[in-house]
């Protein structure tokens, strides 16, 4: 038992030796950080604007506090606009401050006694870099990190969501208690609304367990598809994309409908910052692709043969992950390793509470993840 004891010991020591540097980097970097941020490295972060119910794709918070303080305003806008209830806030894995503590979120997040931005960096290091904890963050790991956030923050807003439409308040959503989005009905014809999406069918198709309910689970499937697991859901998404795109109304998808359309969604989705090429020089691959998911051979798609690309054609929060993991390791990655070391997070603090993907927008105006 002993030599099993010390073989224990010993394999622990690196990550032992490891966490014991970073905490010697904490203290010197506490004991040198002057207690305002020098002018040149300043820029002042921003909330998002208020809540609206959008169809773009926001940036994922990189911090959850600051989430958490994102996710208050939100609920105080939601309060007065759609209906009173008790607001208990989220709850974090760290104390949080309260919201009544300050009356300006962005100065508070701009003052750096309260809330400091590389301070905040060496607290979140180690919770990132945990498979393995080698005192470097990967993109997997950095990856599963911004997942996480969007989920809490997708589910925290189904949670309110599921309060508004939950008449009898039981905790589960019927058909008939469930009023669409007002955007839904003042959308013009072949909207999302007109194809299904909102309609029994959509419900139905999210009702798991076939009890006529849906519970949290269920009702976070039915306001984000493209995120669940469940298999009637997600084969409904495939008949709304035939619905959607089969403009000569035969029931399919035949070339000139997945040219234009479906195969641009699948080539983004692949290749992100791709050139743009001619229809001549796009229609082999294009044809190529057709036949590979074409199982019965008869030159058109089902929507069974769309399962293959449905995650394409609707990417998941886990893919939006990503994406902004590969954008904050391009910007902060010294080395060019491919991996964040802690003094490279540092030494790139606004970059985790910045995300920047559109390269069209004016260069003088500063563009951050909270706004």
């Amino acid at each position: 038992m002993a030599s099993t004891a010390a073989a224990a010991t010993t394999s622990r020591l690196p990550t032992i030796i490891i966490y014991t540097a970073l905490a010697f980097l904490l203290l010197l970097f506490i004991s040198r950080t002057p207690t305002k941020p020098s002018p040149h490295r300043h820029r002042r972060l921003k909330l998002r604007s208020n809540f609206t119910f959008t169809k773009h794709h926001d940036p994922i918070p990189f911090d959850p506090l600051v989430a958490d303080i994102e996710r208050r305003r939100e609920d105080k806008e939601w309060e007065k606009q759609r209906f009173d209830f008790n607001d208990t806030g989220a709850v974090g894995a760290e104390a949080q401050p309260e919201w009544e503590d300050f009356m300006d979120a962005e100065d508070y997040l701009n003052d750096q006694d309260k809330f400091n931005v590389s301070g905040r960096l060496l607290l979140l290091f180690p919770k990132i870099d945990v498979d393995p904890a080698d005192g470097f963050v990967t993109e997997a790991e950095l990856t599963d990190w911004n997942l996480h956030q969007a989920e809490n923050e997708v589910m925290h807003r189904t949670q309110r969501e599921l309060e508004v439409h939950d008449k009898n308040k039981d905790g589960l959503i019927s058909f008939s208690e469930y009023d669409p989005p007002s955007w839904v009905k003042a959308s013009e014809n072949n909207s999302p609304y007109d194809m299904g999406w909102w309609k029994e069918e959509h419900f139905s198709a999210s009702d798991a367990d076939g009890d006529g309910l849906l519970n949290i689970t269920e009702f976070n499937d039915f306001l984000h598809p493209a995120d669940s697991n469940n298999p009637k859901l997600l084969q409904w998404l495939c008949k709304e994309e035939i619905r959607e795109r089969d403009t000569d109304k035969d029931g399919k998808i035949g070339f000139k409908e997945f040219f234009h359309g479906l195969f641009d969604l699948v080539r983004d989705y692949d290749e992100h910052d791709h050139e743009h090429n001619s229809d001549d020089s796009m229609e082999t691959p294009a044809r190529k692709l057709l036949a590979q998911l074409d199982q019965d051979g008869d030159g058109y798609l089902s929507d069974t043969e769309l399962l293959p690309i449905i995650g394409k054609l609707h990417p998941s929060e886990r893919y939006y992950a990503k994406q902004q993991a590969d954008h904050i390791i391009s910007q902060a990655d010294a080395d060019k390793d491919g991996r964040l070391s802690l003094t490279e997070m540092l030494d790139n603090p606004y970059v985790f509470y910045s995300a920047i993907f559109n390269d069209d927008e004016d260069e003088e105006e500063y563009h951050d993840e909270f706004r």
